[in-house]
């Protein structure tokens, strides 16, 4: 069994280096989790935009440097592997296939999550003045392609309920690209405040029809600190110091990140309450990521490069909004394991693997009873 809860972070480092087979580091029983089903954006995407053909600024995922410590690139926006990755793998499952590969086996769950995302559809988003990127995928169509899944598999609904009682449902992360879009379109943080309760009720709503499809275990995780994104640090820098925080963070969009966070936290209490005999966990994608910062010497982790991006090229952050990872004139850096960021907006698989490790151990995902009993294994 592959357990993120009694590997040491070097020695997995060196499995992932190696990049051993799954066959070798999972086996097939042990977990009472048999699926797992996933929406969200680039954070779970594990390949429906590159079977789409990625565009603007995703255009390279489908080659090197992406997927280089994978030692294949897979339509993930990283080096390697990401959280869901490490989650199922701990549920002795493998790789969960991205939906609109229509070769792949999903006898151990789908992934509907799309690179770019929004949690919003995009007659909400133009409402509000945000245009959209024209291949982006709301979450409503990827609930669409849920119910088309279901209805070429399962035989009754009571056979649909059966199976997704079973599975785990990671509804997120999502919302990231509803905001991101905002904020790089030159929306003001106090406006797009405004757009956060129907973020948050999009999220909601996906996991009630879920839930009234039949799930009874849900992991649904909040945002990142935008304001520790190389992105974010080089399009709103500012010579102001007091806009940082003594990990040289952007304070305003870190709060920004915790305003959506405390109403999505308030939401899914309420959910719960409704729903009392459904398991849904908050993932704090947030703190887990605060705290990898906090401990990032004893992880392995370069200190002098936590907040630049591995791959890239420009300013003091290693990130260009024109040029992004992948694109003639940027380069990679020799040790992507040593660098939390990626390429400006995503983290590395060696920082995926801390966040889920953060989740399953570290009570970083809660109610901590429910994410024992669903990792009991």
């Amino acid at each position: 069994m592959f357990s993120l809860r009694f590997l040491p972070f070097t020695l997995i480092s060196s499995l992932l280096t190696i990049c051993l087979p799954l066959s070798i580091l999972v086996e097939s029983k042990g977990c009472s989790i048999n699926a797992i089903y996933s929406f969200g954006d680039s954070i779970a995407d594990t390949g429906n935009l590159l079977q789409e053909g990625p565009v603007g600024l995703f255009a390279s995922i489908g080659s090197y440097p992406y997927g280089q410590s994978y030692k294949m690139p897979t339509g993930r926006c990283s080096d390697g592997l990401l959280i869901i990755d490490y989650l199922a793998m701990d549920l002795n499952l493998k790789l969960i296939n991205p939906y609109l590969d229509k070769s792949a086996n999903f006898s151990n769950g789908v992934n509907f999550a799309v690179a770019g995302a929004t949690a919003l559809d995009r007659t909400a988003l133009l409402a509000e003045g945000i245009a959209m990127p024209p291949a982006s995928v709301p979450l409503s169509s990827q609930l669409d392609w849920f119910n088309s899944y279901l209805n070429s598999t399962c035989s009754s609904q009571s056979d649909c309920a059966q199976k997704l009682e079973e599975a785990l449902f990671l509804v997120g992360e999502i919302g990231g690209n509803d905001y991101n879009n905002a904020f790089f379109q030159g929306t003001s943080i106090n406006t797009a405040m405004t757009y956060v309760p129907q973020v948050v009720q999009a999220i909601v709503d996906a996991a009630k029809k879920v839930i009234s499809l039949g799930a009874r275990q849900l992991v649904i995780p909040g945002n990142f600190p935008i304001g520790c994104s190389p992105s974010y640090l080089t399009l709103f820098s500012t010579s102001d110091s007091s806009a940082y925080d003594e990990k040289k963070c952007l304070i305003a969009y870190n709060n920004f990140s915790m305003y959506h966070n405390k109403q999505l936290k308030s939401a899914l209490a309420d959910l719960r309450k409704s729903n009392p005999d459904v398991s849904i966990i908050y993932a704090d994608y947030y703190e887990a990521f605060m705290h990898m910062l906090d401990q990032a010497s004893s992880l392995g982790f370069d200190e002098d490069s936590l907040l630049t991006a591995c791959c890239g090229t420009g300013g003091g952050y290693n990130y260009e909004s024109n040029l992004m990872c992948g694109s003639p004139g940027t380069t990679v850096c020799s040790n992507p394991d040593q660098h939390i960021n990626w390429d400006g907006i995503h983290l590395t698989q060696a920082a995926y693997l801390v966040i889920a490790q953060s989740l399953v151990t570290e009570g970083f995902a809660y109610p901590n009873d429910k994410v024992q009993d669903i990792w009991d294994c």
